[in-house]
């Protein structure tokens, strides 16, 4: 969990054995004027804070200032800061000439404006989008620390310049929980965004994730997306509104495209293919196995759509005769994910012919000596092969089950059919 902290209470994030320090927000920093010894010998304006991307806490190398109308930009470094005072930031003269030399980015540096302020932050606490509206640094024995980001209405009225209205309360976030990632692969332009870790990233519900996705500008968007492994992708991809999926889309490359395809059941390909541009459609079609292929385009004909069509090979049987306990250490060590699993489907001595369905909550609830044939239900409602879409999404609606198997005449399993995939 992303924790909360209040900058007027005892609970805000310190360092262990900082000794003396204080705190500054960038946004009291921004535009402040920049001076060599005395207030007169102005530089200019304090454009940008540079950090590095050091552990625990980013430090600050250096001072950008940009001067416009073409002239070369500056970079001050840290160490040549002397003090920073209400009314200026005071430094050092450069070690040769009268001016210090042009900023030149290099890897592992951020700049707070440009890289932080009014970007998007995962909030693992509430899993919904924030604003980081400023920076919270803290100054201690001539280092200057990056140890929260701010995303209070506070921070967005000090960015305005009415900051001094105390009245709302700032709303902090640890940098402990802040982690930026390299985009370096998805996204030319910039080199840093903000997100949660990828571990914390892949443990958040697709769903969420593609909320998310549909409020990023383009270039967080794609940086996002990157970070997940193949199968997340395609279930983020699934869940997400269709802007968003031509967005993304329209930013993979093929390789990376045919890996999140292959995760995707026909139903889910249909259902994305049905909002992509034509041209979209034909280079991804090119990137499915034949067999899957031949399935979509069948479907998106104008011929009426089966179960057959739609349902997918991914469940589970076991015989009438295994016990409870053979079967749970069967699916512990099957490698399936939890969701994928919600009923065991029991079938005859052939291996084929559907007998019973036990749900898997009542599977883990029962003694491990019973057999599968005393808690299966029986008879099992089933869809057969011809059956039609409509005629399927009927059944979910009057069963109201999760899944149902699809059967040939001669009751054998075939596949099944998920209520999301149908309905959608």
């Amino acid at each position: 969990m992303a924790e909360r902290f209040n900058s007027k209470s005892r609970m805000v994030d310190i360092p262990r054995g900082i000794g003396n320090y204080r705190f500054i927000y960038f946004s009291d920093l921004s535009k402040k004027p920049v001076c060599k010894g005395k207030i007169k010998n102005r530089i200019g304006k304090l454009t940008d804070l540079v950090f590095t991307l050091s552990e625990p806490y980013p430090e600050a190398l250096g001072i950008y200032i940009e001067h416009g109308w073409g002239k070369p930009t500056e970079f001050i470094p840290w160490e040549k800061v002397v003090k920073i005072e209400d009314d200026a930031v005071f430094v050092h003269p450069p070690d040769s000439g009268d001016i210090f030399p042009p900023f030149v980015d290099q890897p592992g540096w951020i700049l707070l404006d440009k890289h932080l302020m009014g970007r998007t932050i995962l909030d693992i606490d509430g899993r919904r989008s924030e604003v980081v509206n400023d920076v919270h640094l803290l100054e201690t024995r001539g280092h200057l620390l990056l140890v929260h980001v701010d995303i209070s209405m506070g921070g967005f009225l000090r960015r305005l310049g009415i900051g001094k209205r105390r009245w709302v309360k700032d709303n902090l976030i640890s940098w402990k929980y802040v982690q930026p990632f390299s985009v370096e692969d998805a996204v030319i332009t910039d080199k840093v965004t903000l997100s949660v870790t990828r571990k914390q990233m892949l443990e958040l519900p697709s769903e969420d994730l593609a909320d998310v996705l549909e409020e990023l500008p383009g270039d967080e968007q794609q940086a996002l997306f990157s970070a997940l492994d193949s199968e997340k992708a395609a279930e983020t991809l699934v869940d997400a509104e269709p802007r968003a999926q031509r967005q993304i889309i329209a930013s993979l490359r093929a390789e990376r495209a045919r890996n999140i395809l292959s995760e995707m059941t026909v139903p889910q390909l249909i259902g994305l293919f049905s909002v992509l541009p034509h041209d979209d459609v034909e280079e991804l079609m090119v990137l499915l196995s034949p067999e899957q292929a031949d399935r979509v385009r069948d479907i998106m004909s104008e011929r009426e759509v089966t179960a057959g069509d739609i349902m997918s090979s991914d469940f589970m049987i076991v015989l009438k005769t295994e016990r409870v306990g053979d079967v749970l250490e069967k699916l512990r060590h099957s490698g399936r994910e939890p969701e994928s699993i919600s009923y065991i489907y029991v079938v005859n001595g052939d291996g084929k012919t559907l007998l019973g369905v036990v749900d898997l909550r009542e599977l883990v609830l029962t003694a491990d000596h019973v057999s599968m044939t005393d808690i299966m239900i029986s008879p099992v409602v089933a869809a057969e092969e011809n059956d039609l879409q409509e005629d399927v999404a009927e059944m979910f609606t009057k069963y109201h089950y999760r899944i149902i198997p699809v059967v040939d005449p001669q009751d054998r399993i075939l596949g099944i059919i998920n209520y999301n995939d149908i309905m959608k």
